[in-house]
């Protein structure tokens, strides 16, 4: 008889009769036998703790790893080794997700060409005569929040600006349309440097 056969019969009747006289009798020394019950109580023990480490996962969209995993699991007062973290978190699959930063996208289409109406001359002779347009991005804990402004040459100053959670072409016409209501009245020649917006800027004027 194979000694875990013998280590299972001896656990069945281990409320019965006294484990030693049991291990003397099946010739298998007592430390066998508690290592035998330390592996076979071990998927049960796993599956506890696989719960309580899935239940935080759903919690924080599995964003934690075994380390981040390990602090949280003793600031519960349940003490593991790393390794055993790792372990139950690979076994179950509930290791964080690697979450990829979205790629940058391009505004607008590559098939629409416009020309340069400022031709780099970024000076202006009288205020609303040209207008430059930038779009920056701020880092937030919600994430990227993109702000668009636009500028007057004449003086530098902040003619209008919209944030947005989204770099689209909407949210550079919508600055121009906030723009064109700051100012009372807009210089019949004045250029902007976003060209769809240019188109824009030539509609308002000529209404």
């Amino acid at each position: 008889m194979k000694p875990n056969f013998k280590y299972a019969v001896i656990h069945r009747h281990c409320e019965r009769y006294p484990i030693k006289e049991m291990c003397c009798f099946f010739e298998v020394s007592r430390s066998g036998y508690y290592k035998y019950l330390k592996h076979i109580e071990h998927p049960a023990k796993d599956f506890k703790l696989a719960e309580k480490i899935r239940a935080k996962q759903e919690t924080c969209r599995r964003t934690y790893g075994y380390r981040r995993m390990k602090l949280w699991l003793d600031s519960e007062g349940i003490a593991k080794n790393p390794k055993t973290v790792l372990r139950i978190m690979h076994k179950y699959g509930l290791l964080s997700e690697v979450r990829r930063r979205k790629k940058w996208q391009k505004m607008g289409d590559d098939k629409h060409r416009y020309d340069n109406l400022l031709n780099r001359e970024f000076n202006a002779d009288y205020p609303n005569q040209k207008w430059v347009t930038d779009i920056s991005y701020i880092q937030t804990k919600e994430g990227v929040l993109y702000l668009s402004m636009i500028r007057d040459l004449y003086d530098r100053s902040i003619v209008a600006y919209k944030t947005d959670t989204s770099q689209t072409v909407n949210l550079v016409l919508e600055t121009i349309h906030l723009a064109m209501k700051s100012v009372k009245k807009v210089a019949g020649s004045c250029s902007s440097t976003a060209t769809r917006g240019s188109n824009t800027l030539r509609k308002h004027i000529s209404t």
